[in-house]
């Protein structure tokens, strides 16, 4: 498999795992309809993409050129749809399926980026804003603070797992394994952080 089929399939993986966490976090968080529930659960999955499209000139966004990103996206909310049950059994699986996306999303956008001219630094940068894009759309959406602000490591990550996708690229790495590289480690961290519940310095606002 070449370096940008697998780029393509850790794509379409983020675009599912993200529009399954959306379309769950929104029926934990508020009760919606089936159209609230779809709609949530697509904007998870290609809200950072589009953002990152529109920031790089690459437009009309790749989820608006190529049929299979809405297809995957609306298959992952409709699968959430028929699985959501009650909010506790549901967490593990959510804050699972949120690190897979964002996993995925920091290297490929980060690709994306270079293949676009960009150098390292503003290309890591879109990584993660194409990462946590999706969920801070969703998080304003249900209005509550998106987690990129408040939740365990969740920018940081995306950040680590981006540069490691783009810097191995620069020194002559295959795109492939860079990126597969990048996802497992923004993967692990995150989870880390989750598992010990780890957080970014914070200010206490009571100081």
């Amino acid at each position: 498999m070449t370096g940008a089929a697998v780029v393509l399939v850790l794509d379409l993986l983020g675009t599912v795992t993200f529009a399954l966490n959306g379309a769950m976090t929104a029926s934990r968080r508020v009760r919606l309809d089936i159209v609230g529930v779809l709609s949530l659960g697509v904007i998870t999955a290609i809200g950072g993409g589009l953002i990152r499209d529109v920031l790089l000139g690459a437009t009309p966004p790749a989820a608006f050129q190529h049929w299979r990103y809405l297809a995957a996206a609306f298959a992952g909310a409709a699968v959430a749809w028929v699985l959501t049950g009650p909010p506790r059994p549901l967490h593990r699986a959510i804050v699972v399926l949120d690190a897979v996306g964002l996993s995925v999303f920091c290297v490929t956008g980060a690709h994306k980026a270079v293949e676009m001219g960009l150098a390292p630094a503003p290309a890591i940068l879109l990584g993660a804003i194409t990462a946590v894009g999706g969920g801070t759309i969703r998080d304003v959406l249900v209005g509550t603070v998106p987690s990129v602000l408040t939740s365990e490591l969740y920018a940081i990550p995306a950040l680590v797992g981006g540069a490691v996708a783009v810097l191995a690229g620069a020194a002559g790495a295959p795109a492939g394994p860079a990126a597969v590289v990048g996802a497992v480690l923004c993967f692990a961290i995150r989870m880390v952080g989750v598992r010990f519940d780890l957080h970014a310095p914070a200010r206490d606002p009571r100081a």
